[in-house]
């Protein structure tokens, strides 16, 4: 159990290859880890879990009320939904069951709602309603002028995505996974023996591969013969608004969806943010994730009509993720047992929702082609550190500042986070390499100033952990 970012590759082929540690890579590893008698090896191209489409999700925890009904993805989001939610509450991921309205502002859209509404029965979503206006501006007053109506969505929740990846990363390298961090896979081959991936790190065998690349994960694909999708990248852009615009909004607000996803939203954070995106631009670059000037316009015009009051909002940061969108409308999920080998593709913003499921639906298609690790085992629990707002922070804790008090002396005031957790931070399994890692743990220069103030603190204390005091004065 070990997680190696440079170095040779351990020569012994491992039972099991993981390839991308994503949400859903690292879920998956997580479920192989409770099979005690498996070898695991869960391998990631950057130097961090969640690097990729996770740490840019819409941090939504969706009910699947709008997935088409009896599709892979419907049936693993209701499924994944109700498990992520019990594993959050016991590994202290915060969520905030904030609910959903997806608002009509034209007749068309208005005609839409019941239809949605029986999508959302038939996928066993059973206590949606629809809203007139009155009801609905009663419940957010603060909604733009013009709305026909709502379809209220009470199980929608908000939660971090980042603690969740790195909750199911730190559990799986606990219980015997391998992470290897800076290993990008740029061949695989397999012929009839163990699959030997070659990768900037040398080559790495095992008998069975799970592809869960990613945007990368149609490459992946091809290079065992495979030509069942092709990964578009799909660019949403989002704004994170300022703490203060937090009473604006009470509710996830949604559009009618699209063809191309959700739309643009209006939705709180966890963290007491409110949220403004994302767009959805189909792209070839698969590495662009730079916001744009016609992007952001469009985000600001789009949220002056939902919630005319976040144009009087600080922003305090933009940012965008690309999602692995393809040519099919639902999940690219299949087993190849001839080359022990199963691919999970085209997973969109519902993977980090569907990731538990996931997990336990591509463990099963591996058993089914011979994978035995003997019977599954209970996984000790994780305590992650609360990032979320509505939740008491160390500092506020009298109890655990008086017994250290490093969790009593705030580095970063925006987003009140102490020299404790940011000393748990770089300590933990899976520690961060960067300081925007860092911040993913903690939130750290997060806030309004986003480093400004904490900026050189923060710097110092990475440098003393990374090379010890002497080196960082010098």
């Amino acid at each position: 159990m070990t997680v190696t970012a440079h170095g040779p590759l351990p020569p012994v082929p491992y039972d099991v290859a993981v390839v991308g540690a994503g949400v859903v890579g690292c879920a998956i590893a997580r479920e192989l880890a409770r099979r005690p008698g498996l070898r695991i090896a869960l391998v990631e191209a950057q130097d961090d879990v969640g690097q990729g489409t996770s740490k840019a999700n819409t941090a939504i925890l969706h009910t699947g009320f709008d997935a088409v009904p009896g599709s892979l993805e419907a049936r693993l989001v209701r499924e994944g939904s109700r498990a992520l939610a019990a594993y959050a509450a016991e590994s202290g991921i915060p969520v905030e069951p904030v609910g959903a309205l997806l608002v009509a502002w034209d007749e068309e859209q208005r005609a839409a709602l019941p239809r949605l509404a029986e999508k959302a029965e038939r996928n066993e979503c059973h206590d949606t309603r629809i809203l007139g206006p009155a009801d609905l501006y009663a419940r957010e007053p603060r909604l733009g002028p013009g709305a026909l109506g709502a379809l209220h969505v009470p199980g929608e929740s908000i939660i971090c995505p980042w603690t969740t990846t790195l909750a199911y990363a730190t559990q799986a390298v606990r219980h015997g996974v391998d992470l290897h961090l800076n290993t990008p896979v740029t061949g695989v081959s397999h012929t009839g023996g163990p699959h030997r991936l070659t990768t900037g790190r040398g080559t790495l065998t095992a008998r069975h591969l799970v592809n869960a690349a990613g945007l990368h994960a149609d490459a992946l694909d091809r290079h065992l013969g495979h030509q069942d999708f092709t990964v578009t990248p799909r660019r949403g852009q989002l704004i994170v608004y300022d703490k203060f615009a937090r009473d604006l909004v009470r509710h996830i607000l949604l559009p009618v969806p699209t063809a191309l996803g959700k739309g643009v939203l209006v939705a709180p954070t966890v963290y007491g943010n409110v949220l403004l995106g994302p767009t959805a631009e189909d792209l070839d670059d698969k590495s662009a994730t730079g916001s744009t000037a016609g992007g952001l316009a469009l985000l600001r015009e789009k949220g002056r009509r939902i919630l005319p009051a976040l144009d009087d909002e600080e922003v305090t940061a933009v940012y965008a993720g690309l999602r692995a969108a393809t040519e099919h409308d639902d999940y690219a999920v299949a087993a190849h047992p001839g080359q022990a080998c199963v691919t999970v593709g085209g997973i969109r913003s519902t993977g980090l929702t569907a990731s538990l499921a996931l997990a336990a639906h591509v463990t099963g298609l591996l058993e089914d082609m011979g994978l035995d690790g003997g019977p599954a085992r209970e996984l000790e629990p994780v305590r992650m550190p609360n990032l979320g707002e509505a939740f008491p922070r160390p500092c506020r804790q009298p109890e655990l500042v008086a017994a250290d008090p490093e969790y009593g002396t705030l580095v970063c005031h925006c987003e009140r986070v102490s020299r404790g957790e940011i000393r748990d931070a770089l300590a933990g399994t899976v520690p961060p390499r960067t300081l925007d890692g860092l911040r993913r743990r903690t939130r750290v220069r997060a806030g309004r100033c986003q480093g400004f103030h904490c900026g050189a603190a923060v710097r110092d204390l990475w440098e003393r952990h990374r090379h010890g005091p002497q080196e960082a004065r010098a």
